[in-house]
């Protein structure tokens, strides 16, 4: 296989998680909502969960195959030092239901326990696996929607407040005051069944009445707590995520914005749409609201116990309507692009850049002779040290992915 040119259309892959919407990504793809089954995430890269297509002169050619047949022309020489493979992986979302309450692995802490579950001879696709493989997984999102997440514990402060709002949690405060945070977490994570069902049966109840009496806004994590147990709690086996809605930081962010979250950094999503860029991984440890494997022992191994201030990025203003927002890794960088009707991106790339067209219509140029059309919904990969140019035929917004230089 010989690939004629230095970009092309890229196809991805829908994840029906249950979380997921029934309509936005299957509009934005331009094809018909399926009301039975959820589309939450369209994936873009080279994972081997769900690689992604080049629409080539000879037809589809996975990423893979690609990759596998000249590496360093696609992928740049430093990059393939560095990583030997494509580091990260882009992703559409839409969040209709809660995600879990889920930590991600440090780079070390992954490659040490996915050996580990591989000499106990786990199958990879087993529910009760931890690691999926062995790489890291900070992430970053930018906000296409009003986008509601949970993201790192709240301050000293702020939990005093939780203490005083809510009578049923004030012995929590004894134990945050004897033990800080990893006490605070691993108590309401161990407690007995019984016992953790007595508590979340008042709040939960006190959510249900909250929400109905219309006192409350999405800044509340009564809020939250409705919308998991709408009916109200089951009889027993309450899932104990619900004590994370109230000592983790609710955060809003606004069509535009961003937040990062790192190795360590307790997070949830909990409502909206969000272009996502991360380490090329899918390694996730869970704290609850999910019917998925939760691994308490393992979870608390990884989990930063230190308050968190979000800090929500409006990103960096930089060439041709692109404004980047600073990512602490070097395995991704994400920009939003926008460019007006009869505008122009000039571009030389670095590594493989994978674009996403959010909304809009644009042409690829590499040279005077290769061109492609793209419209919203579709995405293009560009290889590494090419010269391309973006033509909009109209206001088109665009993301683009790359290895930042190295």
């Amino acid at each position: 296989m010989s690939l004629q040119h230095g970009a092309y259309l890229l196809q991805g892959k829908i994840q029906p998680y249950a979380w997921g919407g029934y309509t936005y990504i299957k509009k934005w793809l331009g094809e018909v909502p399926d009301t039975h089954t959820p589309s939450a995430e369209y994936w873009l890269g080279a994972h081997p969960l769900a690689v992604s297509k080049l629409v080539t002169e000879q037809g589809l050619v996975g990423l893979d195959e690609a990759l596998a047949v000249n590496k360093e022309a696609v992928l740049g020489n430093k990059v393939v030092q560095t990583f030997d493979t494509l580091p990260y992986l882009l992703k559409l979302l839409d969040v209709r239901e809660m995600l879990s309450i889920q930590v991600h692995p440090t780079k070390a802490a992954a490659e040490a326990g996915f050996a580990a579950e591989n000499e106990q001879g786990i199958p990879q696709n087993a529910a009760h696996r931890n690691y999926k493989d062995a790489n890291h997984k900070p992430e970053v999102m930018v906000a296409l929607s009003e986008f509601w997440l949970l993201h790192g514990f709240k301050t000293p402060a702020l939990l005093q407040e939780v203490w005083e709002q809510f009578p049923v949690l004030q012995p929590l405060a004894t134990v945050f005051e004897q033990g800080g945070y990893k006490a605070l977490y691993e108590t309401v994570m161990t407690m007995p069944e019984a016992e953790a069902d007595t508590l979340l049966k008042v709040l939960i109840a006190d959510a249900i009445e909250a929400k109905s009496a219309g006192s409350i806004t999405q800044n509340d994590p009564r809020w939250w707590v409705h919308k998991y147990y709408t009916n109200g709690a089951p009889a027993q086996n309450i899932d104990k995520g619900i004590f994370s809605i109230y000592l983790l930081n609710i955060v809003h962010v606004s069509p535009g914005e961003a937040v990062f979250q790192d190795a360590g950094i307790l997070h949830a999503y909990l409502e909206g749409q969000n272009v996502e860029l991360m380490a090329n991984s899918d390694n996730v440890l869970r704290g609850g609201l999910t019917p998925k494997h939760v691994d308490v022992p393992e979870l608390m191994k990884h989990v930063r116990f230190e308050p968190v201030v979000p800090q929500v990025m409006r990103g960096d203003a930089t060439m041709f309507g692109a404004v980047n927002y600073p990512c602490p890794v070097a395995d991704f960088g994400i920009d939003s692009v926008t460019m007006p009707a009869n505008g122009s991106y000039q571009g030389l790339t670095n590594s493989l850049e994978i674009w996403l067209v959010h909304e809009g219509a644009a042409r690829v140029h590499l040279g005077s002779n290769y061109h492609f059309d793209v419209i919203g919904g579709q995405a293009f990969a560009v290889f590494a040290e090419q010269r391309f140019s973006i033509s909009s035929a109209q206001k088109t917004n665009l993301y683009r992915a790359f290895v930042p230089a190295m």
